[in-house]
């Protein structure tokens, strides 16, 4: 129980750490790919928009199980918390609630990266339905 007590905060923050960096990178990614795309460049609406969308789907696993990965954190740290106190036998409400405090932060960061990443998916999901609406239209005529 010492080494779940010890590194459930490394294990969780780090996995959620992990998750923001590659929302961050694929975010630029997608950004720059977006700012010097050619729609010359693709023959058919199936290539153009397989480019377009590449990468979103990870974005999309990120949004939807960050707040579970915090969640878990939390868990984790409450059950600590829960344990601690059977173990010393003492019942006091400021280690009670100190120790469910602490077993909380892993819900804010969880949700600290699924917001942002929620945000930046549905505004590249806005943008690439707009870049494929408009060359539907240029090569229609």
């Amino acid at each position: 129980m010492e080494f779940l007590k010890e590194s459930v905060d490394y294990f969780v923050f780090g996995i959620l750490g992990v998750m923001g960096f590659i929302t961050v990178w694929l975010t630029i990614e997608r950004l720059l790919f977006l700012r010097t795309l050619d729609a010359r460049e693709y023959d058919t609406q199936e290539a153009y928009d397989k480019a377009l969308t590449d990468h979103l789907t990870t974005l999309y696993i990120i949004y939807s199980n960050a707040p579970y990965v915090g969640l878990l954190g939390t868990v984790l740290g409450i059950m600590i918390t829960f344990y601690d106190m059977g173990m010393s036998g003492n019942i006091n409400a400021s280690d009670i609630m100190t120790g469910l405090s602490l077993a909380l932060k892993a819900t804010a960061l969880g949700l600290a990266v699924a917001i942002p990443t929620l945000v930046v998916y549905n505004a590249l999901q806005r943008k690439i339905n707009v870049l494929s609406t408009q060359w539907r239209t240029a090569h229609a005529s």
